[in-house]
């Protein structure tokens, strides 16, 4: 059976001011991963408030909400995001040792914070929403149900100094993501928004199921088939971040192998016979 706490409820009336650590590297709260070994945080800032750091960690600062300006290595830069579904992210991605100054422009400015160890040293990147095209995968297969935006921020292809890779997805209401279901040995997070506070989802992992909500949070064991669902009339974002491991970093998935047909765009499954004209 899947442990209760590979789902890490967040607060039903939403998250609040201050730094929420959800996961952390030490494993004080022990998640379904015992050796995750990532941090991960939100950090929701009042208007003019001002936070520096310099942390021993690999960071990555990823804007959820709201409108900032940063400070690093020397540059600054003014970020905006307005709406999780329909704007790209911006991403500010740190070395061990980087100092950061993030100065909010907005009430209830949001950032999502992850961090890992990393041995390395290497420049900071800025990724902007003009830097990363979305990927709409699942389109024209099993009738469109999968069809799902899929923001890559970075890899191990485009940031190989790393030791994460991290993304977002955008899952359209009543359509799955992560399918057919697919899995891979390094552990993985996903953070949940939705576009209204009752929205919910369904998020599969190996034979158990949970219904996640606003804020959630879930761990994905390493070799933990996952796929996810949202319910009709609600659009899901997760956050999703990976961590390489020691001698075997990520470099993609594998897909179930009973499911792999729906990849196929000849078949697009069953269809129902004798619906009224103007159904689907």
């Amino acid at each position: 059976m899947l442990p209760a706490h590979a789902l890490l409820p967040g607060p039903r009336t939403g998250f609040p001011r201050g730094l929420t650590s959800i996961t952390d590297a030490a494993n004080s709260r022990p998640t379904a991963v015992s050796d995750l070994a990532i941090d991960f945080g939100l950090y929701k800032m009042n208007a003019t408030e001002i936070f520096t750091e310099t942390h021993p960690s690999e960071t990555v600062w990823v804007l959820l909400k709201g409108d900032a300006a940063v400070e690093f290595s020397g540059r600054t830069v003014t970020l905006r995001r307005a709406s999780l579904f329909d704007d790209p992210p911006s991403a500010v991605h740190l070395g061990p040792a980087t100092t950061i100054t993030v100065c909010a422009l907005s009430p209830d400015t949001e950032w999502a914070i992850v961090r890992t160890a990393n041995e390395g040293r290497f420049a900071p990147r800025l990724y902007l929403p003009a830097d990363l095209s979305p990927e709409f995968r699942g389109a024209g297969l099993v009738q469109n149900a999968g069809l799902r935006n899929v923001r890559l921020i970075f890899d191990r292809t485009t940031r190989p100094e790393s030791n994460l890779v991290l993304g977002e997805v955008v899952n359209f209401p009543g359509r799955w993501s992560s399918y057919p279901p697919h899995h891979h040995d390094q552990p993985e997070i996903y953070h949940y928004r939705f576009t209204a506070p009752q929205g919910y989802g369904h998020a599969e992992l190996g034979d158990d199921v949970v219904k996640v909500r606003d804020g959630d949070t879930v761990v994905i064991p390493p070799g933990r088939d996952h796929a996810q669902v949202s319910a009709p009339g609600y659009g899901m974002y997760y956050l999703w971040i990976i961590r390489h491991l020691p001698g075997n970093p990520y470099t993609g998935f594998t897909f179930t192998e009973e499911h792999k047909w729906t990849l196929d765009a000849t078949q697009q499954g069953w269809r129902p016979k004798n619906l009224p004209p103007g159904l689907v």
